[in-house]
């Protein structure tokens, strides 16, 4: 029998990763764990993390003027740019350090190095080369700028927590969560915002009515959205970026801006790791093809979250991590192994207003279950009779009627992620249209909505 330098060998330190090697390693595994950037992924240096703690900065303009309605006067405070880049900076790296100490004291070898796959079983970084039994690839995705003309003068995602100076005028580009979320933030942390997408509405792959919804509030706030449109070319110029922005017709737009964000998409982060040389297979995305196991086609290596471009939520990559020490390693004692059900994941856009959703669109619930019950309620929260806010709050439901089974929840407000959580438990375990409505509702609040809508539309 081969005599392995490790049990299980991680290559990447994010969410999904870091999982990983910290569980197997308390359930007594030789773990190693390569990471050449700071740890904790994406999610926690330039994704789910900053973006949130920036999402909470950009309420606040709107929270100062909404206290007016309710007794509060004197002058608003004014955003410190560089004392919020300062302040997250700090919290990111505290979060990187217990990052490092929950796999230090797990017992993992960190190796703080690119690696590579030699084979089946060995990984090199730099001079080093360790063999591992089960060798684990969790290295995420990275965002891709298209080749259009100027695309050097653009940023992605990963720079917007940094860019100096805040940028008075920014362009966006895309239609997706991370689009719409920059738009949002950087609109209300008082940039001058432009949307240009290709598509007739933002967030493909999302309810139609959510949609359409989410870019009614966003024009309330201020975001200017260019829809059905796209960018001929970028210049630099002394008065700023220099955008060309065509519509359908061909007709040209001309948009001048500071910064210009590309966030039109992510791919796998395969390149640079001898994948294919190995002999992992990549499907035609550039991901890693797994199977039900998140085993490759080399029976010794597995993959798991954004690299195999299932769905790319962290949650979703821990998730991923947690069947595949349970697979290689067995439950825990007492438990049974886990397994990965993406039927009702819930997800949240955290855009202003928030978005949360769980289970199917409208047209998605009709396709898979032909009769479908749809109920709709569009309102104004009671915050906003006070507050002079025009902002409106939408919340759907989606039921089957052979069933009864409530088969998707949607819902464009504040604070819908967490509302929409608890719902996402129930539907999890097939609630029905009838449980909702004989569940009491917490009054006054928003939530109480998705339990007292009675009259389908």
């Amino acid at each position: 029998m081969q005599n392995f330098d490790f049990d299980l060998f991680v290559i990447g330190g994010g969410s999904g990763g870091v999982r990983a090697a910290r569980m197997a390693a308390q359930r007594g595994a030789r773990v190693g764990l390569a990471e050449a950037a700071a740890m904790g992924g994406t999610c926690v240096n330039v994704g789910c993390i900053p973006k949130k703690l920036y999402s909470y900065a950009a309420h606040y303009a709107d929270a100062f003027e909404e206290s007016r309605g309710f007794g509060w006067v004197g002058e608003a405070p004014v955003l410190d740019w560089e004392m919020l880049k300062t302040n997250r900076a700090r919290e990111i790296t505290r979060l990187n350090g217990i990052y490092n100490q929950l796999l230090t004291g797990a017992g993992v070898k960190i190796i703080t190095s690119w690696a590579t796959l030699q084979d089946a079983h060995t990984v090199q970084m730099d001079q080093q080369i360790f063999t591992a039994k089960t060798i684990l690839i969790a290295t995420g995705g990275t965002p891709t700028v298209p080749a259009v003309t100027g695309r050097e003068h653009v940023v992605t995602s990963d720079q917007m927590f940094d860019l100096k100076p805040f940028p008075k005028r920014l362009l966006v580009v895309g239609g997706g969560y991370i689009a719409c979320e920059f738009a949002s933030i950087f609109n209300g942390l008082g940039a001058h915002v432009t949307l240009v997408h290709r598509g007739e509405k933002v967030l493909t792959g999302f309810d139609d009515d959510v949609r359409s919804f989410i870019a009614t509030e966003m024009g309330k706030t201020g975001v200017n959205l260019q829809l059905n449109s796209e960018i001929a070319s970028i210049a630099k110029t002394a008065a700023g970026l220099q955008v060309d922005v065509k519509d359908r017709s061909g007709n040209i737009t001309r948009v001048l801006a500071d910064t210009v964000l590309y966030a039109t998409g992510r791919v796998p982060n395969t390149n640079g790791l001898g994948l294919e040389t190995a002999g992992v297979v990549l499907n035609d995305k550039g991901a890693v093809q797994v199977n039900g196991h998140y085993q490759t086609s080399l029976p010794s290596v597995y993959a798991i979250g954004d690299v195999t471009a299932r769905l790319q939520l962290t949650p979703v990559a821990l998730g991923e991590a947690m069947v595949v020490v349970d697979h290689l390693l067995g439950a825990v004692t007492g438990r049974k192994p886990r397994s990965m059900s993406y039927d009702f994941v819930p997800t949240a856009v955290f855009t202003h207003p928030n978005i949360g959703t769980v289970g199917y669109s409208e047209a998605q619930a009709r396709q898979k279950f032909g009769k479908v019950s749809v109920f709709r309620s569009d309102f104004k929260a009671l915050k906003h009779t006070l507050s002079g806010s025009p902002e409106r709050t939408l919340m759907k439901l989606l039921v089957d009627d052979a069933t009864d089974r409530v088969v998707g929840l949607h819902m464009v407000g504040p604070d819908a992620g967490e509302i929409v959580q608890g719902f996402a438990v129930a539907m999890k375990a097939g609630a029905t249209k009838a449980v909702f409505d004989s569940t009491i509702g917490i009054h006054p609040t928003a939530a109480e909505e998705f339990v007292t809508m009675r009259e389908p539309v």
